[in-house]
């Protein structure tokens, strides 16, 4: 470990679940690499990874995004085109960027698609889903509205997936930002989490949570409060 890290460890009681407000704050006192740091919220669940009526996947727009600019390209025909463009797409085009791609080519962040192109998409899927570039459905890359798509990714939309250890890693923003857009960004994930529970998961959804930047030990943040605020719009 770094004198950097261990410094850091220092100012951390193990022994303590902290307020989100308190968490960020204490992450801002930390020795700062030289580097922006990104930030990264960790949540372990406590639900079956195994089961697929238990898995967790889905997209949020961060309200202060993530302090990242990503490359985005669409798939899309005709009028799309100029829309996506307009929006900010990086890349746009059909047949000419599934040849790129084939060839090797992959410089870019987030792919969408229009659902008319998805069959020929499809056959890119070997070299695009492992990467975790694949248009899906579930989370907003294959649609009509590619202006709005575009416009998501490029404010800060962020995509939260279980892994098959039943955690989830999503970055919040850089070291950088200041604590209160660190805070309201966490809030806005973390509600979303835990209204993506699934009917089938029962009792306890979150075991542990924690923020912690590149270079830094993670702070543990208390999850209640997230909880019990979903619990009483449930109801």
């Amino acid at each position: 470990m770094s004198k950097r890290y261990e410094q850091a460890a220092t100012l951390v009681d193990r022994k303590k679940v902290y307020a989100l407000d308190e968490a960020m704050a204490l992450l801002k006192e930390f020795p700062a690499a030289k580097f922006d740091e990104t930030v990264e919220l960790s949540v372990s669940l406590a639900i079956d990874p195994k089961k697929t009526d238990q898995l967790i996947r889905g997209t949020v727009v961060l309200p202060h995004g993530t302090g990242q600019t990503k490359r985005v390209l669409v798939f899309c025909k005709g009028e799309k085109e100029s829309m996506a463009r307009e929006a900010g797409a990086d890349h746009v085009g059909f047949a000419d960027l599934i040849d790129k791609i084939q060839g090797g080519w992959l410089e870019f962040d987030v792919a969408i698609a229009t659902p008319d192109l998805m069959r020929e998409v499809s056959k890119l899927g070997k070299i695009l889903g492992p990467r975790g570039l694949m248009p899906n459905p579930r989370v907003g890359t294959v649609t009509d509205d590619v202006a709005n798509a575009v416009t998501e990714v490029k404010r800060g939309k962020v995509e939260f997936k279980m892994d098959k250890l039943a955690n989830v890693h999503v970055v919040l923003g850089k070291r950088s930002f200041e604590a209160s857009q660190l805070v309201e960004n966490t809030r806005v994930l973390l509600t979303a989490i835990v209204q993506a529970k699934p009917a089938a998961a029962k009792g306890q959804f979150i075991r542990r949570a924690s923020v912690s930047s590149t270079m830094s030990p993670g702070v543990a943040i208390d999850v209640q409060p997230f909880l019990e605020a979903v619990d009483e719009d449930a109801d």
